[in-house]
């Protein structure tokens, strides 16, 4: 049975939701049903190449198309009002991590949701990732004994918040763009939830050469309540030049063993004149043409978008919200995550300890 879903934000990230759902349509699991992009321009490019109705006003669609879903993918600081109108509407839900910047907003999320009695997703597509997987299966298979400790890095280019996102990036941080996927993945893998939190920032690049009153970089020391200790080092102000627009890894450390996964460089490198040396996440997005000449995008960013067509798809054929329980990353697990990032700010601005 197939779902109607809508999207709202078609930008850098959301155009991630608008290939996954388009791409189920020929198995008759989605079909993308209208979009709302509050850019006139990028709007009015989205008519050449999606057959649907395309809006300014994400308001206007919820009323006026028969949607059985909605796509979130604006801003960060976005996302609580959307969600919750999407809701009492009573569309199921997929929402950018991080859920909300706010826990309040979060816990309002989460209430419309469940009082509407709809699916609430966050894409946090970290999980989806199979080395990441690996890693998740192992820990609970206790082959990695205790955890004690780890550590995490996710950096980004410098466009990324210059050149990129320049109308809000003053409304983001490391921490809420970057941290809040790895404060997610950790939780997950470990099924163990922060207890306290000391975090540092710096602001120097960003404000000193483009006027962004932002974090370059943030430091977060977690403790989580199984007793394991770990660091997240997330920064956005990595140099042009530098091989790839993201760069990661995660590492545990547990009483029998230790795993290490470089997020980023899984061993695909080039070095082409005009380019310079450059590292591939083709885990993330490959895109590759199909037995009839159609371009299909794969790779654990779009899977784990279209997991949320899939259980909507599910609800919709009759099944029920609690056969789905801990199969999904919820809005508890969005709350948790949005937690923690609150926290680190708290941390970094009166230079203490903070508990959850």
């Amino acid at each position: 049975m197939s779902v109607k879903t809508g999207v709202v934000g078609a930008g850098r990230f959301g155009i991630m939701h608008l290939r996954a759902f388009s791409q189920l349509e020929s198995g008759g699991v989605a079909e993308l049903a209208a979009i709302a992009e509050a850019n006139p321009k990028r709007a009015e490019e989205l008519k050449e190449e999606y057959e649907c109705p395309i809006y300014t006003d994400y308001k206007e669609m919820l009323e006026k198309e028969d949607l059985d879903a909605v796509g979130i993918a604006t801003p960060d600081h976005l996302h609580r009002e959307i969600s919750v109108a999407a809701a009492k509407a009573g569309k199921h839900i997929l929402v950018e991590k991080p859920l909300d910047v706010t826990r309040e907003g979060c816990e309002e999320i989460i209430r419309a949701a469940n009082d509407a009695g709809v699916l609430l997703q966050v894409d946090f597509h970290k999980r989806y990732d199979p080395d990441h997987r690996a890693i998740e299966s192992r820990v609970q298979a206790g082959d990695l004994g205790e955890i004690l400790y780890g550590s995490v890095y996710m950096e980004d280019r410098i466009e990324v918040p210059s050149e990129w996102f320049t109308t809000w990036a003053d409304s983001s941080s490391p921490a809420w763009f970057l941290g809040v996927h790895f404060y997610d993945l950790v939780r997950w893998i470990m099924k163990s939830n922060a207890i306290s939190v000391y975090a540092t920032g710096t602001k120097k690049r960003l404000v000193n050469d483009f006027g962004i009153n932002a974090f370059d970089s943030i430091n977060a020391k977690v403790n989580f309540d199984n007793g394991a200790t770990f660091n997240f080092d997330t920064s956005w102000i990595l140099p042009k030049g530098f091989e790839a627009i993201v760069n990661q890894e995660i590492r545990l450390v547990g009483t029998k063993g230790v795993f290490e996964c470089d997020s980023q460089d899984r061993g695909s490198r080039s070095c082409i004149v005009d380019e310079g040396m450059r590292t591939y996440n083709n885990n993330f997005q490959n895109k590759s043409l199909d037995k009839y000449g159609r371009t299909i995008y794969r790779g654990y960013g779009i899977e784990s978008i279209q997991d949320f067509a899939y259980n909507a798809a599910f609800l919709k054929g009759g099944g029920a919200l609690e056969e789905l329980e801990g199969k999904y990353p919820s809005g508890e697990d969005g709350l948790e995550a949005t937690r923690i990032a609150v926290a680190v700010h708290e941390s970094i601005r009166t230079g203490e300890i903070v508990r959850l």
